[in-house]
């Protein structure tokens, strides 16, 4: 069984020193956003590499990992999915966006969020109705509202700006430093395709912005535009 192949590559190429860095950078301490994760201390390109082994795991095997209490084992699972979903055809991509959304649980973290939303609820919802990613920005859980704005990178590589500058919108009031993260990077992002698109939204947004928003939203601008936007002289 590949759930029993993946737990023992899990146990060889675990690091107890790296999982005590990682349990710290990824906040897992009481009252954290990360509080209770569990890391095995493996790097991501290895993690990759466990999937590619192991990619014919099945949607129950993927069930058990994403309900894991180790970070590894989530991610694995999401590389797995994500190379499900490029390859199926479109009843299947649905199938695969379902279970990712029914156990979005599971993804709860800024990296499992950031490497499977855009490649599985963004890519499946490019040509449909998008209701769901507003009602995750009004969300109270900060992975649902994540989510929300990371899926519109998608959007964003096929020139479609809209849905990103509306959740955008939406979040600006948002008290969470990774939201604020999240939102400026998604910013920055539809400038470096559209950089007109990024300024008349700065334009009316950056005076009552997350100072983290803006300093991301504007992090490739001309220095001397830069300190334009962060004096307020724009």
């Amino acid at each position: 069984m590949s759930i029993i192949n993946i737990r023992k590559r899990i146990k060889e190429e675990s690091n107890p020193e790296q999982a005590k860095i990682l349990q710290r950078f990824f906040k897992t301490g009481k009252g954290e956003y990360g509080e209770g994760d569990i890391f095995a201390g493996i790097k991501v390109p290895v993690q990759r590499k466990i999937a590619r082994e192991n990619r014919n795991a099945t949607i129950k095997e993927l069930y058990d990992l994403l309900h894991s209490p180790v970070h590894e084992e989530r991610l694995i699972a999401l590389f797995i999915l994500i190379d499900k979903f490029s390859k199926a055809d479109e009843t299947h991509r649905e199938q695969i966006y379902n279970f990712y959304m029914k156990n979005r649980k599971g993804i709860n973290n800024w990296d499992l969020v950031d490497l499977s939303a855009p490649l599985i609820a963004g890519a499946f919802l490019y040509d449909k109705e998008r209701t769901i990613l507003y009602e995750f920005a009004e969300s109270e859980n900060i992975w649902e509202r994540r989510i929300a704005i990371l899926s519109t990178f998608y959007f964003i590589r096929k020139n479609d700006f809209k849905d990103t500058l509306a959740i955008s919108e939406i979040l600006l009031n948002d008290k969470h430093d990774l939201i604020h993260k999240a939102v400026g990077w998604m910013l920055r992002e539809t400038g470096k395709r559209n950089l007109k698109v990024e300024e008349s939204f700065l334009k009316k947004h950056y005076k009552k912005m997350p100072r983290t928003m803006l300093r991301y939203a504007i992090e490739k601008f001309p220095e001397e535009i830069r300190q334009n936007y962060l004096k307020g002289r724009i």
